[in-house]
């Protein structure tokens, strides 16, 4: 064959024929083929599952990374993830149907009380223990855990309060959390709260920071509590603190955010108190004051020297009844999560109520009634009706919450 010089090596004739048939076809098939569109580059808010949410946001419960760019998201686009308090498989749907319902974000929650009762009241419940606190409470996290994806949205799993005699739950749901760890790569909860707020400051930061070490190593996330927030929730009563406990102090909440950061791979948010009182009051008698929420933000910023207007994750406690330019205010100065549970407690009874108000003739007996002596009443005393009447204006109800925390069509 002929030989065509190169500096490389030689090549033949043939082959170099071989290679310009090929490039031509190449070139042939690339101008008949449709043009690719450019990839599209994942943001932090382009979503796989949801428009305006990360990837790592997923329908179901969040764990890790997930948790922190869903609260990221929450501050950047400025609202913050409705938090329920939930004592039965009944009120947990009821959370799950609405968080749909509206396109939000939910958090559920169980407080010590709430899980005793889910666990069932008769259940042995030694104060050394609080076994049946632990079980009510690990129970309502997989009960949750299997229906949560069904409704479409992402879950946040928490467990509320957790005083210092109350530890025993506390370290009972983190052995929980553990042992799914091994066995998933995840904890079984999303977040815990540890409240310690009736304690000294310093003995609150080093224990707190102590639970913070242990939570970091299975990637869940810790809420904590400074200073107090007043009225009467679950067995807790605070209707009688100094006034003064009531308002978290920016050097405070700098000396918690301090400690805790100092954790490798911890993620924590802290329920500053500005205010805030459990229950439902007559308006004037709680005074809210959400500025020292952004006073400390720019305190902390300052001490970080950090970019980063609002370095701090703040949650509202004690938010039912609250007038609504407070909870904006608030939100505006960084606060990501707020509690929801007075008024759902009271929409589930006022459907209750109206249900037995329009159907009285039909529950006084299991027969007989205005259409007959020995017509039955069950369609009328089945549970499966008047709870479910309660349900649906809770649902209703925790719309209008959702909607004053700006969370309503965030999914879409």
């Amino acid at each position: 064959h002929n030989m065509i010089s190169s500096p490389f090596s030689p090549v033949t004739l043939s082959d170099t024929m071989m290679r310009l048939c090929l490039a031509l076809a190449l070139v042939a098939a690339s101008s008949a083929a449709p043009v690719l569109s450019t990839p599209v580059l994942r943001m932090r808010g382009g979503g796989k599952y949801f428009p305006k949410l990360p990837d790592s946001v997923k329908p179901g419960v969040l764990t890790g990374q997930a948790v922190k760019d869903l609260l990221a998201a929450a501050k950047e686009q400025g609202y913050a993830i409705p938090a329920v308090n939930c004592v039965t498989s009944s009120s947990i749907n009821t959370v799950l149907e609405a968080a749909k319902k509206f396109n939000s974000p939910v958090m559920i929650q169980f407080s010590n009380g709430g899980s005793q009762f889910y666990a069932g009241k008769s259940l042995p419940n030694d104060k050394d223990k609080l076994q049946a606190c632990v079980l009510g409470a690990v129970s309502g996290a997989h009960h949750t855990r299997m229906v949560a994806e069904s409704y479409g949205v992402p879950v946040l799993l928490h467990s509320d309060h957790c005083a210092k005699k109350l530890l025993p739950w506390f370290d009972g749901m983190i052995e929980a959390d553990e042992a799914y760890f091994k066995q998933h790569g995840e904890p079984l909860f999303s977040s815990h709260m540890i409240d310690l707020s009736e304690e000294p400051l310093a003995e609150n930061i080093e224990i707190t920071a102590k639970y913070m070490e242990r939570l970091a190593k299975i990637n869940c996330l810790l809420e904590m509590e400074l200073g107090i927030t007043g009225g009467e929730e679950d067995g807790v009563n605070n209707e009688h603190v100094d006034n003064a406990s009531m308002y978290s102090q920016p050097d405070e909440i700098w000396q918690v955010y301090k400690a805790l950061a100092a954790v490798p791979n911890s993620m924590f948010t802290i329920a500053a108190a500005f205010g805030n009182v459990h229950g439902v009051y007559k308006a004037g008698n709680v005074v809210l004051r959400p500025e020292i929420l952004g006073s400390a933000q720019t305190y902390i910023q300052e001490q970080l020297k950090s970019k980063d207007a609002q370095p701090v994750d703040f949650v509202f406690h004690g938010g039912s009844g609250s007038d609504k330019d407070k909870i904006e205010a608030a939100i505006k100065c960084g606060v990501i999560k707020m509690n929801i549970d007075t008024d759902i407690q009271w929409a589930t009874w006022d459907g209750v109520r109206a249900f037995e108000a329009k159907n009285h003739d039909y529950l006084q007996g299991q027969i007989g009634n205005p259409d007959g002596a020995d017509k039955p009443n069950k369609k009328f005393y089945d549970p499966r009706n008047w709870l479910r009447a309660g349900e649906e204006t809770a649902v209703t109800r925790l719309g209008e919450a959702f909607a004053d925390l700006h969370s309503v069509g965030t999914l879409l």
